[in-house]
Order: structure tokens, then C-alpha cells, then sequence
């Protein structure tokens, strides 16, 4: 069960980050997933003006480990990114694209998380990922 924690602490957390660089804000906590918005604007637009997949990528390897980090003990164990994918099914080129990530699998040393990408104002499902992370020794 994830841990709950307030979610002004965590986005607090995001201070000098890529989270604050790409203005990704945690918004939900739930049992056994997260929930995050980020803009599609100048931050996040690849040349052509859409929102770039790596700016997509990025938000999936940030909800799944910080979902991690709420799983585990962090002075025992810490969660390191270990395998990212994502398929981009359609373009945006502005609004709020929603995050939502549900674990599938908590390991002792793996945890895997499935995300859904989607454009705030539609529902329409803009990317899927899946984030594998490592569960390492803290200090490692």
C-alpha cells in the first residue's frame, strides 16, 4: 500500500528538479496508484510544437518512482529507474496531459508500474507507458 503523504510535501520535494522544470504536480494518492498533471507548453513541445516524448517519458519515470519511494522504507531501500517504455498514440500541442500510474507489481527487488497518459480536457488517451525500477540498498 502506498504511503500517504501530503501532497504539498511531495510537490514540495519537486524544488530544483526536472519535476519543477517541466512543472509536473503531483494532484492524487491513492492505495495502489498516483496521479499527476503536467502543461504541454514551450517546456514540454518538441520543434514541430507537440508535446515531445521524452517530456512524456519523463513523467512516467517520475510518477512510477515516486510511487516506489512511497512503497519503501527510504532509509533501507531506495528505487532506481531500471527499464522505461512509452507508445505516443496521438499529438497535443497545448493543455494539461494527466498521469495516472497504477502499480502491477511490487517485488523485493523490482517493482513495476503501468501509466496512462491523458489530455486533460478530453479524456483521450495520448500515451502509454510502463516504468520497471530497481529496488537497491540505500547508500548504494
Amino acid at each position: 500500500m502506498i504511503k500517504q503523504v501530503p501532497l504539498e510535501k511531495i510537490n514540495e520535494m519537486n524544488k530544483g528538479t526536472l519535476m519543477e522544470h517541466l512543472a509536473i504536480v503531483f494532484t492524487e494518492i491513492g492505495e495502489n496508484y498516483l496521479v499527476a498533471e503536467m502543461p504541454v507548453d514551450n517546456r514540454t513541445h518538441q520543434p514541430l510544437g507537440l508535446l515531445h516524448g521524452g517530456a512524456s517519458a519523463a513523467l512516467i519515470e517520475s510518477i512510477g518512482s515516486l510511487g516506489s519511494a512511497l512503497l519503501l522504507d527510504l532509509e533501507k531501500e531506495v528505487p532506481v529507474g531500471l527499464e522505461i517504455n512509452a507508445n505516443h498514440l496521438r499529438g497535443m500541442k497545448s493543455g494539461t496531459v494527466v498521469a495516472r500510474a497504477e502499480i502491477i507489481h511490487k517485488g523485493s527487488k523490482t517493482h513495476v508500474w503501468n501509466a496512462v497518459l491523458t489530455e486533460k480536457e478530453t479524456g483521450k488517451k495520448v500515451c502509454i507507458g510502463r516504468l520497471t525500477v530497481m529496488v537497491v540498498p540505500a547508500g548504494s
